[in-house]
């Protein structure tokens, strides 16, 4: 069973997961025991450049939370280095790549408007 400091860590984690446009999911892969999470994009518009099947990390709940925490710190560290409005940027890039995305949608989509 877990305790009430293993819970509060367990919804900080998912917290901060979904903030980085992550979810947490049972490991496809895992052994029997059901040890290892995985963690995906959150919905169809977090992290567009992935495929929403995409597995960004697989393993145990310590091991994520040091995969997120590398996640943050290197986005802090290009917002240091590169650029204060990063974060803008990013958001801008995603949007494109989302627009690029509906665009092949629909242009591969058939529509049957006039029926004969």
């Amino acid at each position: 069973m877990a305790g009430w400091n293993t819970i509060t860590q367990i919804r900080k984690l998912e917290e901060r997961a979904d903030g980085l446009g992550m979810r947490f999911t049972a490991y496809k892969h895992d052994d029997m025991y059901g040890e290892h999470v995985a963690l995906v994009p959150k919905d169809k518009d977090a992290l567009p450049i992935y495929s929403r099947d995409a597995i960004l990390f697989a393993g145990s709940l310590e091991h994520a939370d040091r995969f997120m925490q590398g996640v943050l710190w290197a986005r802090e560290y290009d917002r240091m280095t590169i650029d204060r409005n990063n974060d803008k940027k990013r958001e801008r890039k995603e949007q494109d790549e989302r627009n690029k995305q509906m665009v092949k949608i629909l242009k591969d989509e058939k529509l049957n408007l006039v029926q004969t």
